[in-house]
């Protein structure tokens, strides 16, 4: 993903914004026979996602529990939300495009990040804005980026889904999974 900077929301509008690119082209490519575009596709939706998630839990939904009157419902069902995506990625990273499979999880995935999407826009990101202070917001931002740039770039679905433990697991889980991309040429332009 495109490096941008800004308050929380902006970071992860932004993250949105770029992942729905992936998604329509993605789309557009389905029965076009571009199997190896498609599959390099997938793979950057899965990278962009991994990251994007990884930092929603350490920082966006403990603001939410701090800040929304009904913050800890709403980072539970995002929590969970979270969990159902990282289990698709697990099985899209092992489809072939050609494989009917593929474009079922991928329908699978698409639907529910959209999904997921909507209900931060609609209620978490106007809520922050309303409850937490401005300079909060800009924080989150920085520190969103700052995690991004060393988490995780593969689903670990087994991995602990704690804010803490994601904070403290993020960069060596994030290490093994880039000498992995780099040793693959996973995720290369």
């Amino acid at each position: 993903m495109m490096e941008h900077s800004g308050d929380v929301i902006t970071v992860l509008t932004t993250d949105h914004r770029q992942v729905e690119e992936m998604f329509a082209e993605l789309e557009a490519l389905r029965g076009a026979g571009r199997d190896d575009r498609r599959k390099e596709l997938a793979e950057k939706v899965i990278i962009a996602l991994v990251g994007h998630a990884v930092a929603e839990e350490a920082y966006l939904y403990p603001a939410a529990r701090r800040h929304l009157p009904d913050g800890d419902a709403l980072a539970d069902r995002a929590v969970a939300e979270h969990a159902e995506v990282e289990r698709l990625m697990k099985d899209l990273e092992k489809a072939e495009p050609g494989d009917p499979v593929f474009d079922h999880l991928l329908d699978r995935l698409v639907a529910e990040v959209r999904h997921h999407v909507r209900e931060e826009e609609s209620r978490i990101f106007p809520d922050l804005v309303r409850y937490a202070e401005p300079e909060d917001l800009i924080s989150l931002g920085g520190k969103i980026r700052m995690i991004k740039k060393i988490g995780p770039t593969r689903p670990h679905p087994a991995a602990p889904g704690s804010p803490a433990a994601g904070k403290l697991l993020a960069p060596g889980t994030g290490l093994v999974d880039r000498v992995r991309d780099l040793l693959t040429g996973r995720g290369r332009d």
